[in-house]
């Protein structure tokens, strides 16, 4: 009777660990590591503005065993960095942010198209200007590892996707002839917390 008690211990134990080892485990964003990069149209494809969000909070999680996962990421508006400063604070008034009104931007997403373990699509929501729409994301790289210095596994994708800004209120230059597609590249890094 013994033995079996110890068998049927030793059987849940092991069930356990099991149930532990496939929980999701959550990775905070490292802010250092996490950009989003954006490219928009001037004058109907006379060039290309590129600029930089820099400022970024969030986290990611990922259950490895379901092959599951979301991505929660808010950005910094106010951060907006492209290359000349009277521009940098045009993108922050009224007529394109509206940063006093619209501090932040939010994406939320759901990890999905696992190959070979890794993420390759996040289908989700932006909240930008205070409209929110769908949006979605193709992953381009994606990796977990044991980060060097820390000693706690980090992940790091790089993503993009576009959108159409008017979608979102922010029309300026529409009657100009400018496109409102933008395309989004993000890079980010999220490790697991202390």
């Amino acid at each position: 009777m013994r033995t079996r008690l110890l068998s049927f211990v030793a059987v849940l134990t092991c069930a356990a660990m099991g149930t532990a080892l496939a929980a999701p485990q959550v990775y905070d964003a490292d802010p250092d590591h996490t950009h989003i990069a954006f490219e928009a149209d001037h004058f109907g494809g006379l060039s290309v503005w590129r600029g930089l969000l820099p400022k970024n909070r969030g986290s990611v999680t990922l259950d490895k065993a379901a092959q599951t996962g979301t991505v929660d990421v808010y950005t910094d508006m106010s951060s907006v960095e492209i290359g000349q400063a009277k521009l940098d604070e045009e993108l922050k008034s009224p007529q394109f942010f509206d940063v006093a009104k619209y501090p932040e931007a939010h994406y939320q997403g759901t990890l999905g198209n696992f190959v070979k373990g890794s993420p390759t699509t996040v289908t989700g929501n932006l909240t930008f200007h205070g409209v929110t729409k769908p949006v979605s994301l193709k992953i381009l790289t994606f990796r977990c590892q044991q980060h060097a210095f820390y000693k706690r596994e980090v992940c790091g994708a790089d993503a993009i996707g576009t959108f159409n800004r008017d979608e979102f209120g922010v029309d300026s230059g529409k009657s100009y002839g400018f496109n409102m597609a933008v395309t989004l590249r993000i890079q980010i890094e999220a490790i697991v917390p202390k």
